[in-house]
């Protein structure tokens, strides 16, 4: 299992969503400094952590909203660890599960270190490609169909 363990000043634990998304901020001494619940929109996100940016990392859960926010990051210079959905039984195992506690959770597991990384890096998706497996083209130019499985 790899872990993310390079140290910032602020930590943001992001609770994505398909409409909404909860941003908690943590700076060096594990005190919060953000908790907002907001649209999942680009602007949003940047407005709010416009005060942090100088010394920022952004982790997610590794759901399938996490695209547009990977690509925002890298635009704008910001970290973004990608966390491994299964690996993150902190969350899992709370006894409150709440949009909060979830982006909570995060922000402490990046930024002690602890939070867990996919197997492998995964490619961020070039502008307007989505790395969809069903709607892959094919070389002719084609939308390839997936087969259908039988379990007869």
């Amino acid at each position: 299992m790899r872990f993310y363990s390079k140290k910032h000043a602020f930590t943001c634990g992001v609770d994505l969503h398909t409409r909404t998304m909860f941003l908690f901020i943590l700076d060096q001494a594990g005190e919060p400094v953000l908790q907002k619940n907001m649209p999942s929109t680009p602007a949003a996100f940047l407005i709010a952590v416009r005060p942090f940016r100088e010394d920022l990392a952004v982790g997610v859960e590794c759901i399938f909203t996490w695209y547009w926010l990977a690509n925002l990051c890298r635009e704008e210079g910001i970290p973004f660890i990608l966390g491994h959905a299964l690996s993150m039984k902190a969350s899992g195992g709370a006894k409150v599960k709440n949009d909060k506690a979830h982006a909570y959770k995060i922000a402490c597991l990046l930024q002690s270190g602890m939070l867990p990384m996919p197997y492998r890096p995964i490619p961020l998706p070039v502008e307007g490609l989505e790395l969809r497996w069903p709607l892959r083209s094919s070389p002719g130019g084609q939308v390839a169909k997936t087969k259908p499985l039988t379990s007869y």
